[in-house]
Formats: structure tokens, sequence, C-alpha cells
């Protein structure tokens, strides 16, 4: 009888929060905002729906968000400062979990400037709003490319991160030490989380996945970079919309051990926390690729290149915080969702 209690407490919880998610249509804010729906939230949905990849998707994504009843969609570029600032005054969300952000390592080398508008603004904009309407949480996406150049794997949160290869890795990194300015000054409670390559159904069409996946099924050839021997901790979406929702439920404090002295990324004196959210299973590229000759029953012609400007040659994650915190770490085989993924691509795309 407790038991049934205890659950019931915690789904009337929920039921009370009202998350904003921005980047709703994107790959990780469509899964996220769908676990919140399902566990009784309202969710007030932001996106600009830009062309950086196909918009017929993110619409696609939006349509399975727009039939609950307890989901809002508002059109919004997070870098409209005073757009921002009405949605924020008509919602009143308790929680904010910041997914939208101009993506791609690659493109912030051709236009930086577009970075600077949704990576840089856009996120300040959420930060002040966050700090003017008393958000228990904010949650914001960072991402493994903060490492950089760093040689040691695997990477931890008490890394440095001064060496970004990418204009993308530097926004990323910026938005870190400015959520922490917002903890410190206001108390605002802040959680970065930095997502090593994630893939899966729904998935981004400029990731590799996405792109050796059409290519195959079209008989085409791969550009494989790197020769196929970069290493990448490929992470499988539910595990990572697994992780979002456990480290939102669970808002950053202090850490009582943080030591001025001897300073680390990952934690502070202020309500501030940063944490990998990787499989710790890093993969080699041919490898990946061999898994998905294995889903899709045929072998992919390939075209061996460099090393594109911006990328590092190797990531992996180290969780052991993320598991420290909220007892959960991604662990789903690259084989295995893989093949969710081509199940779901095919299907989608009727193939």
């Amino acid at each position: 009888m407790a038991l049934g209690t205890g659950r019931a407490r915690r789904r009337q919880g929920h039921a009370m929060n009202t998350t904003l998610v921005t980047g709703c249509a994107g790959f990780i804010g469509m899964h996220c905002a769908e676990r919140l729906l399902a566990r009784g939230e309202r969710v007030v949905g932001v996106d600009n729906l830009n062309a950086y990849y196909d918009v017929a998707l993110k619409d696609a994504r939006l349509a399975r968000l727009s039939v609950h009843p307890q989901f809002s969609f508002n059109k919004l570029d997070v870098a409209d400062t005073d757009g921002l600032t009405r949605l924020f005054e008509r919602e009143r969300s308790t929680h904010v979990l910041h997914l939208a952000a101009q993506a791609g390592v690659r493109y912030s080398i051709e236009q930086p400037q577009d970075y600077t508008q949704s990576n840089l603004l856009g996120f300040a904009n959420i930060l002040q709003s966050c700090r003017a309407h008393d958000v228990k949480h904010l949650v914001f996406a960072s991402s493994s490319s903060v490492y950089g150049g760093n040689a040691k794997l695997p990477y931890a949160e008490r890394d440095a991160v001064d060496h970004p290869v990418s204009y993308y890795a530097a926004t990323k990194k910026a938005n870190e030490v400015m959520a922490h300015s917002y903890a410190h000054l206001y108390g605002l409670p802040c959680t970065g989380l930095r997502f090593f390559t994630v893939y899966g159904p729904w998935g981004r069409p400029d990731m590799a996945l996405f792109k050796f996946t059409r290519a195959m099924l079209a008989g085409e050839p791969i550009d494989v970079y790197g020769q196929g021997q970069m290493v990448r901790d490929f992470t499988y979406i539910d595990d990572i919309a697994e992780g979002v929702l456990r480290v939102l439920d669970k808002p950053a404090t202090p850490d009582p051990a943080y030591d001025a002295l001897a300073p680390t990324p990952g934690t502070s004196t202020a309500p501030y926390r940063i944490f990998n959210i990787g499989n710790s299973t890093p993969t080699v590229l041919m490898d990946y690729i061999a898994a998905i000759e294995q889903a899709l029953g045929r072998t992919a012609e390939k075209r061996l290149l460099p090393v594109q400007p911006g990328d590092v040659q190797a990531t992996s994650a180290d969780t052991s915080a993320l598991a420290a915190w909220v007892g959960f770490a991604p662990a789903t085989p690259v084989g295995q969702g893989v093949e969710r993924f081509v199940q779901w691509y095919r299907e989608f795309y009727k193939l």
C-alpha cells in the first residue's frame, strides 16, 4: 500500500510541473518531451524550425508531440529576446530543458555567425528568463566537443576544457561558464550535459548513421573520414532521454567537497553541475559501419578520406559522476541501437 501511495505522489509531483523544452522539434528534444508528457507533465515546446536540415522531419516529430493535450508549441527563436520574455511571462514554467542550438561542428566553420546568434545570444536570453521567473532547474545541452584537443581518455568532467577545435565547441564551453555565473550570482540551479554522439530513431540527417543508411540503401558510396579509424562514444537516444529526465528531476546543488585551491569544471560552491552522458564504449568508425551493414544486409562502398577540420580523433566518456548523481549511465550496445534506427528509417521512409 505504501509503495502504491509513493508512486501516486511521484506522478502527482510530475503533473504539477510545467517544463519548457527548447528545440522540441529536434532529435533529443522530441524524445525528452515525449517522456515528460508520458509521465503527466505539461510541456511548453519552443523551436524555430530552421532549415539547417529537413523541416519535414521536424514537422513529423512535432506531430507526435501535438497529439498530447498537455503539449503546446511556440514557433520562436530563442535569440528573439522580446518574444522569449513574453513566453516566460505567459507560461510560468517550473523547469527548463534547453536543447535549442545551432548544431553541427563542420557547419560552424562555414557559418560561425549563426552559432553566435543561437548558441550565445539565445542562451543568454534563456538564462535571464530563468532568473527572472524563478525557474527551479535549468538543464542545458553541452557537448563532448568541449574536450577539443584533449588527448587523455576517457574524458572526465574534472578535466580542463580550454582548447576547443571548432567554434561550435567554443560556444558550448561558453554556455557552461555563462551558466555558472548565473548559478553563482543568482542562485539559479544549472546543470549542463555533455552529450556524446547521440544516434537512434528520429535522428538528424547530418549525422553519420543517417547519411550512411540513406546512401547504402540508394546504392551510393559513403564518405568515411579519418580513414575509418576515428573513434566515437556512440550513445543511444533512449539512454540520453533517460539520463536527461533523471538529471532534470534532481536540481543542481553546491558541492560540499569543492576545493577552490584545486578547482575542477564539473562542480562548484554554486548550485551548478556538469555531467558527461555517453555510452562509455568507444567504437571505431569502421565497426560502426559494419553494424549498419549487418542491419541493412548489404555492404557499403567506402571512400576513405582524411579527417575534416574541427573533428577530433577519438571521444570516450567517463560517466561515473552521472551514475553517482542519478544512479544511471547509458549502456545500450551499438549493434542493438543501429538495428533499431534502421528499422525506424525503413518504416518512416517506406523503404
